[in-house]
This record gives C-alpha cells, structure tokens and sequence, in this order.
C-alpha cells in the first residue's frame, strides 16, 4: 500500500488537478520517511527503496559462505580447493525444523542412513564366507573388531587355530601315500616309471562274509529274473465262430465267392472310381483297439484284424459279414500280419516278443519264432519261390530273415539306427524299402545286408507307415509332419514333389494311407478319428468325415470294389464304408 501511494503523490507533471491537494494530505500521513524526489526519477526507485526498508535483515547465501571462509558456489558440485573438516561439516546455518525427529535431523547420504565407502579384499570375503559355510566360524567383519574376534563357533576355531578353508584345505587324505618308485630306465623289466603302485594299494579285493551273503541273494534274484524272460509261449487255440464251415461242394470259407456282382478273381482295376459317403457295416468283436486290418490276397472276401486284446480275428467282406474265426496264442497285443500268397497261412507278430505262423483254415499254429525283440512289422517274401521265408524289422534297429523250414534266421539287415517301422518289397520283389524311427529310407537288394540307396535329409520326419500304389509306380509315405509324400518305386527311388498330400493331424501314429485301385484317389486315417480322401491328380482334400471315436489307425480301399473303403480304430471298431 505505501508503494501505491508513492506513486499517485509523486506522478507525473502533467497530472496536477483539484485532487492533488488531498492526495498530497494523504500521502504525509503514510509515508513520512520519504523525501521529495526530483523530477525524472523513475518509479521503480521508489518502489526498491520501500521494499528494503520494509523487509526483514536476512543473510544471503555468498555472506554465509563468506562468514566461515568457505568461497562457494552452491549451485556446484565441486570445492576448488582443500577445505578444513570443521569446514566441511559445519551444522547446517539457519533455523532448525521443530517438526523433523532425531532420526530425520541425522545425516546421511542414502533413504536408510550414511554409507561409507569402503575398500574390501574380494579373496578375503570369499576365503571368510567359505570358512564360516564349512566350519561355522568367521571372523568379526565390524569395525569394532580389531582382527582377532571370531564369530560362530569359538570351540572349533581354537581347535583348527582360527585356520580359514584357504589354510587348512593344503592337506587332503590320500595326498601322502608312498608310491613304489623305480625311475631306472636301464632296468627293462623292473620299470615302473609313473606306473607304480601304491605301497599300501590292493589290488584283489575279497569281500567279507556279510558282503558275500548280499551278493549271491544278488545274484539269486537275477537268476530268477533271467529264467521268467525264457518263458514258453502261450498256447495256441483258435474259436471257430461259424456252423458252415464247408459249404455243399465241401469248399471252405477260404474259397472265393462267385455270386457276388463283382469278380473277385479279376486282375483288372475297376474302370472309375468314387467318394464313400455312407457307413455301410460295423464289425465289433474286439474289446480293445484294433492296430492293424489285412485284406485277403488278390480277392479281398476276407478280412483279417490285429487286436490290442492280444486276439486275430477273420471277418467275412461280403454276404453276412460274419466274424469267421478267432486265432488266440499271443500274450500281448498283436502288432501286425501279413498273408502268404496264396492266403491258406499268415504270420501274425505281438508285442510278446513272437511271430507265429498260423493255418488260416484249422485255426493251428504251424510255427512260431523269436529273438527275445519286439517285431514291428513282418513281411513274406512275395515270389512263389520264397515263401518260406519271411523278413521282419525289429525294435533293435535289425530286419531280420527267418527260413520257416529251417527255423532259424538266415540273413540280418543291420544298418538301422532306430526300430524299423515297415518293410515293402518293389521292383518284382528283387528290392524292399524301409523306414525307421532314425528318419531315414533305406533301400535294399534281397539277401544283400548292405543298402544301397540311403535317403536322409535334415527336413524329413519318421514314416511309421508305407503303402504301395495298386499299380507299383509310386510308394506312399505318412509322414510325421502331417502329410504323405509320394516316392516313384520305378528304377530310381525319388521324392516326387509335384505330390504332397495334406490337411490331416497323424504326427504320433502310423496311421496307415492307401491309394484306390484306379488311383484317382489317396486315402488316411488320422489322430482324430477322421478318414480323409485327396484327389491323386490335383493333391486336393476332397473329402472328410468322422470315421471313428479314437484314433483312425488302419485303412483300405478295397482292390476290386469302386467305393468301398474298410477302415478301424482304436475303438475296437472296423468300418465298411460305400
């Protein structure tokens, strides 16, 4: 206020009116300090001269620093020359909070308090902190410690003397043993050089009678162990589940029918082919899954499955579709079969460790073989000559050739470096191709344990099944990235990449693929129980649909029909499809 009325008491010259009087009163009762100002003097003299009147006498920052000797500049972060300490921590200048604690008014440099820097031996910590994990003493780390105090367990620090691990881990049991030194090259046969034995080594150890006990109840327990492995097979029998065996002309159920629409004896493919569209029958008969399903040779009227129960079961295809006959005699699950040419015989291998030769007819089992592997697949030679020889790819990485007369193995194919998965004879049964768990392909000559064609590359996934198109150009592989490649089976054994067959989920099962009999389509099973139908020339999915609860394992176009596809699951279920 009192600078206000400074500045309407000394205006401007050109502002004097009839008000200028009682202004002038006014202002001699405020402000009674001033004197006159003469003329030209700005106002904000005026106003500077008041306000340091009216202000409090206040020591400023530079006068603070003057007054202890200390030239700074506050705003840095850095003194230009060697301050005293009573210098440097002075208390602070000016009034104190009333309101902060003790704790509050301490001095510090971080939010928990004032941390000194210190200078600490890395070695030393560690060799301190070791001590103290593996004898539990220390020593006393504070600053009131003068080097001696230990810290922890005083009683084993007067008995080691106060030693750390760095000192007393110098001496180790077993450092002083005396060797037997004789260092005379010249003597040629007592050298031992750094060879020689300890004085007091043993080198035949006998154990005590208490050790000798525990071993032979060892080695009675292994005994045991390795007499339950050379068990006998189960005992064969067979179920004939029909009353007709032998029709009026004495034929058996193995004789082709001939009063169908269809010629089961022809050679010849059907003209054209179609999509299946419906469920046409359902075989049930299997309490477990069924892995695999083999169609009678050359005419297809039977059908022949592999159960997870352990059990081989012959269906009928055509008429009633009856179960015809079940062939029980193997311990495990049954793994695959395979039929002779002819048909009156087939091989069946199970998880039990045995491939067994059964008479399809009788239901007798005429042979059985083993060599302690599990069989994966099995496969008799198809050439009139050597039916009585069948090979077999084992868990052990071999494919193995058996002679059925003799009764012995004949031939092993070793090249493998993981289970082999199928075996599929080419090129009129002078060659076979094979997969593996190892990714690879491997191409053979018959009896010759040497392949001669190695296919491997970095992209490819394990082909647990393959399958043979109905003309024998082309081999068709499931593979593990979902999809099925075609391979020509002719002359050169070549990808061919113009067919890739995709859209179905198989990666972790051999689902089985098959081709129909005009090849205008290629057909799979997959894990989610669905069939899936592509065209063959343009490698588009034409078809698919829910064929099964569990996984779709097993598939077949059948050879003389033009839509009818015989599928089954681990359902326990075989499906007729038309």
């Amino acid at each position: 206020m009192a600078a206000i009325t400074a500045l309407q008491a000394y205006g401007s010259d050109d502002e004097s009116s009839g008000n200028g009087s009682e202004t002038e009163d006014k202002q001699e009762d405020s402000v009674v300090h001033l004197k006159p100002l003469e003329k030209g003097n700005s106002v904000m003299k005026i106003q500077d001269r008041m306000m340091l009147n009216a202000a409090p006498v206040v020591d400023s920052k530079d006068e603070v620093g003057a007054s202890i000797g200390i030239p700074v500049d506050f705003a840095k972060k850095e003194v230009s020359f060697n301050p005293t300490y009573e210098q440097l921590f002075a208390p602070k200048v000016g009034p104190v909070n009333p309101f902060k604690t003790q704790q509050a008014l301490a001095h510090r440099n971080t939010t928990a308090g004032y941390v000194e820097p210190t200078h600490f031996n890395a070695f030393t910590f560690e060799n301190q902190r070791k001590t103290f994990h593996s004898y539990g003493y220390a020593l006393d780390p504070s600053s009131e410690s003068d080097g001696t105090k230990i810290v922890g367990l005083v009683e084993e620090a007067k008995k080691n003397e106060g030693k750390t691990v760095f000192e007393t881990t110098a001496v180790r049991p077993g450092d002083k043993r005396k060797k037997v030194r004789k260092n005379d090259p010249s003597d040629i046969d007592g050298y031992l050089g750094p060879w020689g034995k300890y004085v007091d080594e043993k080198t035949v150890s006998v154990p005590t009678e208490e050790e000798k006990e525990e071993l032979d109840e060892i080695l009675a327990k292994r005994s045991k162990k390795g007499k339950k492995q050379e068990e006998k097979a189960g005992e064969e029998k067979s179920t004939l589940h029909i009353k007709d065996a032998y029709d009026y002309q004495d034929r058996s159920f193995l004789h082709i029918p001939m009063d169908l629409d269809v010629d089961l004896k022809s050679t010849d493919p059907p003209e054209k082919c179609y999509l299946p569209k419906k469920l046409l029958h359902t075989w049930t008969g299997h309490t477990k899954g069924v892995a695999a399903i083999k169609l009678f040779p050359q005419s297809g009227h039977l059908l022949l499955s592999c159960g997870m129960d352990s059990k081989l079961k012959l269906w009928e295809v055509y008429n009633k579709r009856r179960v015809v006959r079940t062939y029980i005699g193997h311990k495990q699950a049954v793994r695959d079969a395979c039929f002779n040419n002819s048909g009156d015989k087939f091989i069946s291998a199970g998880y039990d460790r045995y491939m067994k030769i059964w008479d399809t007819e009788t239901g007798e089992c005429i042979s059985r073989f083993t060599n302690n592997k599990v069989p994966y697949c099995v496969k008799f030679n198809p050439d009139e000559d050597k039916q009585h020889i069948f090979v077999a790819g084992m868990a052990d990485k071999k494919i193995v050739q058996w002679d059925t007369r003799a009764n012995e193995i004949v031939q092993e194919y070793d090249r493998h470096l993981g289970a082999v998965n199928t075996i599929t004879f080419i090129d009129q049964n002078r060659r076979f191709v094979t997969t593996s768990d190892d990714k690879s392909i491997r191409l053979w000559e018959w009896d010759i344990p040497v392949d001669f064609k190695y296919i491997a590359e970095p992209n490819m996934y394990p082909m647990p099944s393959v399958s043979l198109s109905p003309n024998g150009k082309w081999l068709g592989f499931q593979s593990m990235d979902n999809q099925i490649l075609i391979y020509g089976a002719q002359n050169r054994l070549r990808l061919n990449r113009k067919k890739n067959f995709k859209g179905h989920m198989v990666a972790g099962y051999a689902c089985q693929m098959g081709f129909s009999p005009d090849m205008s389509y290629v057909v799979s099973g997959d894990a989610d129980g669905k069939l899936n139908i592509w065209d063959w020339k343009t490698t588009k999915l034409f078809n698919k649909f829910k064929a099964h609860d569990g996984v779709s394992i097993g598939c077949i176009w059948h050879p003389h029909e033009t839509s009818k596809v015989i599928t089954c699951g681990w359902d326990g279920l075989i499906k007729l499809w038309d």
